[in-house]
This record gives C-alpha cells, sequence and structure tokens, in this order.
C-alpha cells in the first residue's frame, strides 16, 4: 500500500490569500500583532476562543491534559499556519490548550473582526468549510493508527509527520533537522519518556535516524516510509 503523508499532516495554507483586496484592507489594522516566548500560554484548554491566530515565526503545540497533569499533543503548527477558528464559530470552550514551543510571533485576529470578515466574504466562509474537513479527516486516519498500533509503529508515523512540520524547504532532498524535546515527542506519540527513548534508540541502531540531543534526522526515510504503508 502507497504512503500519503498528507493524510496524516496539514499543508501549510495561508488564510490571507483567501481574502480580496477589500477584505484585506478591512483587517488591516484590525490584526494585532502578539510575541510569546517558548512555554508561554496562547490559550488554556476549557477557556472561551478570543480571535483567530495566524503563525508568523516558530510552532505550537495544541495539547489536552490528563489527569495526571500529561500532555497528549494533538498536532503541532508552523509558520503560515492558523488556528482557533473552530471553536470560535461553533461558540464552544477551547478543547485543547496552546503553547509555544519556541519564540513565536502570531498575527491576532480579535473574534468580532473574524465574525465581521465572515459575514462579507464568501470565499473565507468556503475555504474553512474545507479547511475543518481536511483537518478532521487527518485527525481521525492519525486517531485510528494510534489506537491500532504498537509504539513502534506510532513512532515511525510521528516520525514522518515530524519531518514534514519541520521541513523549511520545498526541496525533499535536502535533509530536515527535528528539533523537539523528547517530553514533547513522547506527548505526541503517546507513550512514556522512556519508551519513546527506547524506541528513538532501536531506529537509530537501524540506521534509519541520527539524533543527537533533542535533534533527529532522517537517515533512511523511505525504510521508514515502507514500514508506515504496512499499517
Amino acid at each position: 500500500m502507497e504512503f500519503n503523508i498528507e493524510n496524516y499532516h496539514l499543508k501549510s495554507t495561508a488564510l490571507f490569500d483567501y481574502l480580496s483586496v477589500t477584505e484585506k484592507n478591512f483587517i488591516k489594522n484590525k490584526i494585532q500583532r502578539k510575541e510569546f516566548s517558548k512555554g508561554a500560554y496562547l490559550f488554556r484548554e476549557k477557556s472561551y476562543p478570543k480571535g483567530v491566530y495566524v503563525i508568523r515565526k516558530g510552532k505550537v503545540k495544541i495539547f489536552q491534559t490528563n489527569s495526571e497533569g500529561k500532555q497528549s499533543i494533538v498536532y503541532i503548527y508552523k509558520k503560515g499556519d492558523y488556528f482557533g477558528y473552530r471553536p470560535l464559530l461553533a461558540d464552544e470552550a477551547q478543547p485543547v490548550s496552546a503553547v509555544a514551543m519556541d519564540g513565536v510571533v502570531i498575527s491576532f485576529i480579535p473574534k468580532e473582526t473574524f465574525k465581521e470578515l465572515l459575514e462579507f466574504s464568501g470565499n473565507l466562509a468556503n475555504k474553512l468549510l474545507v479547511s475543518l474537513s481536511k483537518e478532521f479527516s487527518v485527525w481521525i486516519n492519525k486517531m485510528t493508527v494510534f489506537s491500532q498500533y504498537g509504539v513502534k509503529e506510532r513512532v515511525a508515523l510521528s516520525l514522518l509527520i515530524l519531518n514534514e512540520v519541520y521541513r523549511v524547504s520545498n526541496d525533499n532532498n535536502k535533509k530536515v533537522v527535528i528539533n523537539i524535546s523528547r517530553d514533547d515527542f513522547a506527548g505526541f506519540v503517546g507513550t512514556a519518556k522512556e519508551t519513546l527513548v527506547r524506541m528513538l534508540r532501536f531506529y537509530k541502531d537501524e540506521n534509519m535516524i541520527v539524533s543527537k540531543g533533542t535533534k533527529i534526522i532522517l537517515q533512511d526515510e523511505e525504510a521508514i516510509r515502507h514500514l508506515v504503508a504496512g499499517f
């Protein structure tokens, strides 16, 4: 079976590309630039949404916290991604928390501005419906694999997803440096940190990855893809 990473990872799409010149001018002076240091919360689980977030720099993890205080990372957003609109449109509390993984710069669109924009931008409304549909499919695909397979397979898929998250060039031949803490990686996989470390050691011993500190490079991406394609 051929493996397609797009079934598990959302391609970055620029929210402002959906807008006409008039619509861009409408929100131009209403967008707020916000900066967050590593570890800072953009919003917390169960809080009510205040607006939509567009990442200009850095990465943001969204996660739920269990009763023991452990984080289950749902997704990692990078430069160009936007999020926060689903609970806003549904008038629901945030189902997740969002935290900066490094130095993050955000273009923040306040709730009322975003809702007003949606009222006269049919194109934006249609694009958001498509985006919601794709996001739902990606999360369902990831949850299905993660619920049916062991840690070894989940780590393999996570390596491929993170390879896309940390990609900064369209050149597929250029090696990607995944720079993520073992705690965050374990939260993304849904396993204990100690178990993750053992699995990474296995992939390293098999010459599929090279790692040093928090940095990981896929040395044999095809071998990892072949493993995942067996799902």
